[in-house]
This record gives structure tokens, C-alpha cells and sequence, in this order.
């Protein structure tokens, strides 16, 4: 039996951003984290913040496995992308711009979704985003973090219509 998979357009040059973000995450989350980085703590946030044991049990219970987690959704991630990846300086526009047909193994979706949430919520505590009002539409920074929203509910409209 074949497994279904889902397909998701997108541009070689998004592809091979997208893979950079993905190594940038990877390496974020890998066996060399930087425990004090504001990023792990967003990924891995205090469900206790008022007890201190509490927060000290639940951390050293979950912590590692979770953030260990994100790092195996990104290497599933990292090898979807692994046909789209590319020097952006030496693509012409032409090459840059032609879509491929991303196909996501339904077993790779979860992984996906994980991955992709990770990297907003990533990217929403270096640009300071705590709420819809932290976002300046005018600051092209944001336009990652709009974009990966974007790639997000393509990615779970594809997956929707699979089911």
C-alpha cells in the first residue's frame, strides 16, 4: 500500500530559504543548544512560572525530549527540502521562480506543522512578537514571520484536503 502524501507548491527560492531556516532551527535545537538562548525558552516554555520546583521538575522531565523532538521534525523537514536547496546568489530569476511540486509523506505532515510553528515561534521572540500588536507590517523582518504563517495554512489546507 502506497502511503498518501501531501503536495504543496513552492518556488525553488522559497524551497531553498525555507531549507536555510530549517538548518538555522536544527542547529538551534541540536545536541550543542544553548540552554540561556530566550528561543529554547519560548520552544520549551515554564508551564509554572509561580514555583519554582514545580517549574525545575516539569523542565528536567520534558525539556530535553521535546526540544530533542523538534530537532528530529526538523531533520524530516531538512530532507523534503533536500531537491530545493540552492546558492540564491548564483540562481537566475527563471530557476528561482519556477515552482516544484513539494510532496510531504502524510506519516511527515505532523513534523512539518511542528516545524514550521517552531520557526515563528522562533523568529516571534527574536523581533520581540508577544501579541498581534508586536507586528509591524511596515518592517520587512515581519515578512518571515508573515511568510511561514503562509506556508503553515498551505501546508494544513493540503493536508485537509487529503483527509
Amino acid at each position: 500500500m502506497t502511503e498518501l502524501t501531501v503536495h504543496v507548491r513552492m518556488a525553488r527560492v522559497e524551497g531553498a530559504q525555507l531549507a536555510q531556516l530549517v538548518d538555522d532551527f536544527r542547529e538551534l535545537v541540536g545536541s550543542d543548544r544553548d540552554a540561556t538562548d530566550p528561543a529554547i525558552g519560548r520552544l520549551a516554555p515554564d508551564p509554572y512560572p509561580d514555583d519554582e520546583e514545580a517549574s525545575r521538575s516539569f523542565s528536567d522531565a520534558t525539556r530535553e525530549d521535546l526540544l530533542d523532538r523538534r530537532a528530529l521534525d526538523a531533520d524530516v523537514v531538512r530532507a523534503a527540502l533536500a531537491d530545493l536547496r540552492g546558492d540564491l546568489d548564483s540562481m537566475s530569476q527563471g530557476e528561482a521562480l519556477t515552482e516544484h511540486d513539494l510532496a510531504i509523506r502524510q506519516s511527515d505532515v505532523d513534523a512539518w506543522l511542528r516545524t514550521l510553528t517552531a520557526l515563528r515561534l522562533v523568529i516571534a521572540e527574536r523581533l520581540g512578537i508577544e501579541s498581534d500588536d508586536d507586528h509591524d507590517p511596515d518592517d520587512a523582518r515581519f515578512g518571515v514571520y508573515d511568510w511561514l504563517g503562509y506556508r503553515l495554512e498551505l501546508t494544513i489546507e493540503a493536508a485537509d484536503e487529503l483527509l
